[in-house]
């Protein structure tokens, strides 16, 4: 039985980093679809994340999956409010400042997530691993760089380097609660249902509305849902089990690449020379933090199979 359950887990490391790809992907579309959708962008994270809630909960009763409780629960809904802060701050930093320096200060999140990591549960990230963290990360401020920084302001890169921490709280956060045995539905429903607690009354005092879409925006609300939160973000909660919060941290930097092959293909937004550069960058960075991993993977000892 014990060999079974070790086997179990082994499988399911081994599809960890596929799964983190998958989600990876999923969630680079959210840009796009959330364009689609022509809907405030604190209205579209508070729909991604309650139909988030009505799509999992069905699955979670279904399979019977226990729910967190006492201080797991509440670990849970400490992550949710992380998440939901991540999208309220970075979400409002676009009002301020633009798009290329909200995006440059947001994707710093992979360096407070592995110093944070190393500082809170020892985990270290390699030297391979978090020299490709630094190089993606220079790649994404060429993409960045393609758009007019003029009008920055101090307050919207706050908001947006706040951004960056918070959704660094989250990815930690996550990987304290599922490395405990926590279920990843019963996991993401908490979060979920967190985060669109702490999003309601933002747009409530924001004066964004929340009903009265057409059906087209609809339509988008649900991809955006099934998409990058399902495939997205719910991936990323399930991966933290058997992956590093850095690791996860780190190939989401791939994030403005991908999304920049999907607007060319689906909007017929051609990248400019700087994203194509950029873009070659950030994937020699996430190639050496891939090496890292695997190198740091085979350096630890096996586990004993009793």
């Amino acid at each position: 039985m014990v060999q079974d359950e070790t086997r179990k887990g082994g499988a399911q490391s081994r599809i960890a980093l596929p799964a983190v790809a998958v989600g990876v992907i999923a969630v680079s579309g959210a840009a796009i679809f959330i364009r689609l959708a022509d809907a405030p962008a604190l209205a579209v994270g508070f729909w991604r994340n309650t139909l988030g809630v009505l799509v999992l909960l069905p699955f979670a009763l279904y399979l019977q999956d226990a729910f967190p409780r006492g201080r797991a629960l509440w670990v849970g809904v400490a992550s949710g409010v992380a998440l939901g802060a991540h999208f309220g701050f970075w979400v409002s930093s676009l009002d301020y400042t633009t798009v290329a320096a909200s995006v440059v200060l947001v994707c710093s999140q992979p360096v407070f997530v592995a110093i944070l990591a190393y500082l809170i549960f020892g985990e270290r990230t390699s030297p391979l691993s978090f020299l490709g963290i630094l190089i993606a990360l220079g790649g994404t401020m060429i993409i960045a760089s393609e758009g007019s920084v003029g009008s920055a302001t101090l307050l919207g890169n706050a908001l947006a380097l706040i951004g960056a921490i918070t959704v660094a709280a989250y990815v930690l956060i996550g990987r304290s609660l599922r490395t405990t045995g926590v279920g990843v539905l019963p996991y993401s429903i908490v979060v979920y249902a967190s985060a669109s607690a702490t999003l309601l009354p933002t747009a409530l005092f924001a004066g964004v509305p929340l009903w009265g879409y057409s059906g087209e925006t609809w339509f988008w609300l649900w991809v955006i849902t099934l998409g990058p939160q399902i495939l997205g973000h719910t991936v990323f909660n399930w991966a933290l089990k058997y992956v590093d919060a850095s690791m996860i941290s780190g190939t989401i930097l791939a994030e403005p690449v991908v999304s920049a092959a999907l607007a060319w293909l689906v909007l017929s937004e051609k990248p400019g020379l700087a994203t194509i550069l950029g873009g070659v960058v950030v994937l020699v960075g996430l190639y050496l933090l891939l090496r890292g991993y695997e190198n740091k993977n085979k350096e630890l000892p096996a586990e004993p199979v009793a």
